[in-house]
């Protein structure tokens, strides 16, 4: 059974949200969320959020925990999969719902979610591998190309 976390406020994100079964990501979206946003902020040594996503054919809306670097006032997370021949399912998610919500450290928003284009990904991924070092071998054990999302903060309602 999956885990779900409840009771957020209006203007701050879904009513319900259904975390990962993923052990650990579970583990870690609990102690982020449940913390304010001041532990489980770093994974590996690099800076990670939560990405409240909606569900493409069941409407549920699902948490997970993604390394993140920057591009100006925008936040980029990468679909590497651990360089898996699929994309993940939050990734397949965005591209049908691309509003989610996200939690940042303390701050917890609306942001619309954008693939980015082959030019602008090559430019921002020397920024992403200096964030998290594997990407590069995960891109070089698929034949996938691993895409680069745009998380862009979206007025609140």
């Amino acid at each position: 059974m999956s885990e779900r976390d409840a009771g957020q406020t209006a203007g701050q994100g879904p009513d319900s949200v259904e975390i990962s079964p993923s052990g650990w990501v579970a583990q870690q979206a609990r102690l982020y969320e449940e913390s304010g946003g001041t532990k489980g902020a770093t994974m590996h040594g690099a800076p990670c959020l939560l990405l409240d996503y909606q569900g493409r054919r069941s409407g549920t809306w699902r948490r997970t925990v993604l390394i993140y670097g920057r591009d100006g006032d925008d936040y980029l997370i990468v679909g590497s999969n651990g360089g898996a021949a699929r994309h993940p399912l939050w990734y397949l998610n965005l591209q049908d719902e691309p509003d989610v919500w996200l939690r940042v450290g303390e701050e917890r928003f609306p942001a619309r979610a954008e693939t980015l284009s082959p030019q602008e990904k090559a430019r921002v991924w020397p920024h992403l591998v200096g964030v998290f070092g594997p990407y590069a071998d995960y891109q070089a054990r698929t034949e996938r190309d691993i895409p680069v999302v745009r998380l862009t903060r979206t007025a609140k309602d």
